[in-house]
């Protein structure tokens, strides 16, 4: 199950084109196209008269026309034309979904329209200052549930192992961990005291030498994660340090997008407070970290294999409360959401 009412990433802003095109979403099948003036149109990716997807038809002026027996829809998802006697039945129209454009992507509501609001998207600190350096990439396909990946991202001990050759050192592997739980979420942290950078950041920190280390993982309901590093010069760091002048701050953004039970979208980028114009920078940190989510992507394909095929229970560890406590809190959301549903309906 799916929490409905909440915004999902959809797609980057320059996937959607005056193309139709289809993505999937909740495990629902979603036609985006852009009208004249550029907005973006998300309806309901299914003619009703026999089912063939819009995004196979074509887009005319701001409407969309089937491509089977031209029936045309606007962009509230109400038919304005269809064959024959030139009556339109009642039962003509599609639904039509909330988007909005936002840090270069296109969010849906998934749930109820009337309460949608974009302001519920939350604000990304930085995002858009010129003094902050940004890298990005295009969306991994995961072969496993979403909730594998929020798991994963709350979960800082796992790169001792998954990583080796970019997040990894010594210290990841059994520095006791702290778990908060917010209002809007869950986030695992701690500070590594003195301790070498790892490899992905030995080659961008600006000092020399060992460093403090934060790992702040935290994830946001339903499936949106904020993972900030800082690397600081050893003491300088701590709950109460100082933090000096050439610390290395990188917040990467990581929005998973469940596409059906067992598959999901990952969009991710990275902003970071230093050297925001070195375009080979931006280009070595998009590679190197889609690596090691290539790393992640091949660990959780096959713990969704051993999990769906498993003939004994799986155990918990004390490492996993951070998980835990989101998913236990997600499902009361989505428990919730059902019974108010479910009311509303009878």
């Amino acid at each position: 199950m799916f929490l409905k009412n909440a915004w999902y990433v959809a797609a980057w802003d320059h996937e959607v084109t005056r193309d139709p095109s289809q993505v999937v979403v909740l495990s629902e099948k979603i036609c985006l196209y852009r009208t004249q003036d550029g907005e973006v149109i998300a309806l309901e990716d299914a003619c009703p008269h026999r089912k063939l997807p819009l995004s196979k038809g074509r887009v005319k002026g701001d409407n969309i026309e089937c491509g089977y027996h031209g029936l045309t829809f606007d962009c509230a998802g109400q038919c304005v034309w269809a064959p024959g006697t030139g009556r339109i039945p009642s039962a003509a129209k599609l639904r039509a979904y909330p988007v909005h454009e936002k840090y270069g992507l296109v969010w849906v509501w998934m749930g109820n329209p009337a309460i949608a609001d974009p302001d519920e998207i939350f604000e990304i600190e930085n995002y858009g200052n010129p003094d902050w350096g940004i890298n990005r990439g295009a969306a991994m396909e995961l072969g496993c549930n979403y909730l594998y990946m929020t798991d994963n991202l709350l979960d800082p001990t796992h790169v001792a192992w998954v990583h080796e050759g970019s997040f990894a050192q010594a210290a990841t592997k059994d520095t006791p961990l702290r778990v908060t739980k917010t209002d809007d979420g869950v986030i695992v942290h701690r500070w590594m005291m003195d301790v070498e950078p790892a490899p992905f950041y030995a080659k961008i920190v600006p000092f020399e030498g060992n460093c403090d280390r934060l790992q702040h993982y935290e994830v946001r309901y339903p499936s949106h994660a904020i993972i900030r590093a800082v690397f600081t010069p050893a003491g300088t760091g701590g709950v109460e340090g100082p933090l000096h002048d050439d610390m290395f701050i990188m917040d990467s953004f990581n929005f998973m997008t469940p596409t059906t039970e067992k598959t999901t979208r990952y969009y991710w980028f990275q902003l970071r407070n230093i050297r925001p114009n070195d375009a080979e920078l931006s280009k070595m940190m998009s590679e190197d970290v889609r690596k090691a989510f290539e790393e992640d992507r091949a660990v959780l394909h096959e713990v969704q294999i051993g999990m769906d095929q498993k003939t004994s229970p799986h155990i918990d560890l004390p490492i996993d409360g951070g998980p835990l406590r989101f998913r236990r809190q997600l499902q009361a959301m989505i428990n919730e959401e059902a019974a108010v549903d479910k009311e509303l309906e009878g």
